[in-house]
């Protein structure tokens, strides 16, 4: 996503209109940088999504964020829809959750789910988030999303990251599972050896500082690498990938699936930096309140299946009181409610000022 209006280079002074234009070559990324970086002292700016974020990590770490009780706590979203309704509660940031992203395309989380859906899928959030912001008046929240393994190589890995910053998302993320990877929670997963787990993360920096040389300072996607090497190469191992995902550039860490408070508290005394804790209801991490999180050490706390287990749920319940001929009134919203949460009622004013006077 560019912060402000795209910047072109003169045309050549012989070249008076539109059909004599010359073609003009393409830019290297050096000189694209140092054009964009003349400019920008001209031009004001929004914040990019990823200033934005780093911006919110950065108060979080210094102490200056309005918010001192507890980390940045990020609901999972998984369409436009959720994306909206976490928007709208008031939420600061948000993540796209992979699990949540299969699951409403009727998978489970075992990368039955490629890039091209992934992508569409960032784009669906990002929609969700730019609709929420215009209604309140306010900028979008910003999202990381789940880039799994980069659904490849390296150059895979790069391509999920220009992918995602095109797309509007804050951050990726980016683990070092072997493909296809499965959910952080269940049995059978593995990890690539280290080397490649490090190269991986590398990469990832690599095309985040690309992306901004071709389309200015903080506009790449800031990279949270995972690990989910604790499982099957213990703990300590888990330790040394995140601080050699530190070492190649990433701006956050995420240690998955810790499965003791100790292990939690030694990851944050450990590893600098951004860290996300991961509070999976049922699963192999003990769910602790933000402010003990927050005590911890840890910046971010993400709950990636709330939001889709609370509406799976939901409508279960539903089902069963149709099937049964019962009213499902206690069940659901009003409809006038409806309408508002889906967008409508930003609709209908939209509607009104671009209505003919008759």
């Amino acid at each position: 996503m560019v912060c402000c209006t795209q910047i072109h280079p003169e045309r050549d002074a012989k070249a008076s209109s539109i059909t004599a234009r010359k073609r003009i070559p393409p830019f290297s990324n050096h000189a694209i940088a140092a054009f964009a970086s003349k400019a920008s002292s001209s031009l004001t700016c929004h914040p990019s999504p990823p200033d934005i974020l780093r911006d919110l990590l950065q108060s979080e770490m210094d102490g200056t964020r309005k918010n001192d009780k507890q980390p940045i706590l990020l609901p999972c979203c998984f369409d436009g829809l959720s994306a909206r309704l976490v928007a709208r509660s008031g939420f600061e940031a948000t993540f796209m959750t992979g699990f949540g992203v299969s699951g409403v395309n009727g998978y489970p989380d075992a990368q039955l789910i490629s890039y091209a859906e992934m992508s569409n899928a960032a784009n669906s959030v990002s929609e969700g988030l730019s609709s929420a912001a215009l209604e309140m008046s306010t900028q979008p929240i910003p999202c990381i999303a789940d880039g799994d393994t980069g659904y490849g190589n390296a150059m895979n890995v790069k391509r999920t990251v220009f992918g995602y910053g095109r797309a509007g998302m804050a951050g990726i993320m980016i683990e070092d599972q072997i493909s296809p990877k499965r959910c952080g929670h269940v049995a059978g997963k593995q990890v690539v050896e280290f080397g490649e787990a490090v190269e991986r993360i590398r990469a990832a920096c690599d095309a985040r500082d690309e992306y901004e040389s071709m389309y200015g300072k903080g506009t790449g996607p800031l990279v949270l690498a995972r690990t989910d090497s604790l499982v099957t190469h213990g703990f300590e191992d888990a330790i040394q990938r995140c601080l050699a995902f530190r070492d190649v550039g990433c701006d956050m860490t995420f240690l998955e699936a810790p499965q003791t408070t100790d292990q939690m508290r030694e990851y944050c005394q450990r590893v600098s930096g951004p860290k996300l804790a991961n509070m999976l209801e049922y699963g192999n991490t003990p769910i602790l309140p933000p402010e003990q999180l927050k005590e911890m050490g840890y910046t971010l706390a993400a709950y990636p299946l709330t939001l889709l287990s609370a509406s799976i749920k939901a409508m279960k319940e539903s089902l069963q009181l149709i099937r049964d001929g019962l009213p499902t009134n206690d069940m659901i919203l009003s409809f006038e409610e409806t309408k508002d949460e889906v967008g409508f009622t930003q609709y209908s004013k939209e509607e009104k000022r671009y209505k003919d006077d008759e």
